[in-house]
């Protein structure tokens, strides 16, 4: 369910920080129960293949290094929480205050109103992850978020079981 009143806003953090602005930023949303306010958050990447040694290495590249795209129904609140951000430096827009992305600017980013429904897995479900840093790992799901479109898998990571939080779209069913 989406608002119309939420628009796109771009906000600029310190080199490298994205991920982390991302994560904290999820997590504020969790404990303020700000879901209805802030309803998304991406990174946008792109898949490159480079060679390195004279191989083929695919790589994930950050389309827009040290920029967050984050979709809000903006208020002083808002703003605020945001700009408060470890690693946020601002918003894009005249004298850092957020001005929201046109629809051409959306379309020409690539950003998608992605509707991702998972019914077909469960907690219990063997899931492999088809994205991202833990691509071709399989665990067991013990949790999944449906408003954040989350799932919880439960990794072997170096010997120890490890829980981490994918998107929908980064798994599927084993």
């Amino acid at each position: 369910m989406s608002d119309k009143r939420a628009k796109w806003y771009v906000v600029h953090t310190y080199s490298g920080y994205e991920n982390k602005v991302k994560a904290n930023l999820e997590k504020i949303i969790e404990n303020r129960n700000l879901s209805d306010k802030i309803l998304d958050i991406r990174i946008p990447t792109e898949i490159v293949t480079e060679i390195k040694d004279g191989k083929k290495v695919v790589k994930e590249k950050k389309k827009f290094p040290s920029y967050v795209l984050i979709k809000a129904v903006m208020d002083n609140d808002i703003w605020y929480t945001i700009r408060n951000v470890r690693g946020v430096t601002g918003f894009v827009g005249p004298e850092s205050k957020p001005t929201p992305l046109t629809d051409e600017e959306i379309e020409a980013m690539g950003i998608k109103e992605e509707v991702v429904e998972i019914f077909d897995i469960e907690v219990g479900d063997n899931v492999k992850v088809i994205s991202g840093p833990f691509a071709d790992f399989y665990g067991p799901v013990i949790e999944i978020n449906k408003e954040r479109k989350k799932v919880k898998v439960m990794l072997n990571l170096f010997g120890r079981e490890t829980p981490v939080e994918f998107d929908y779209h980064q798994v599927e069913k084993f």
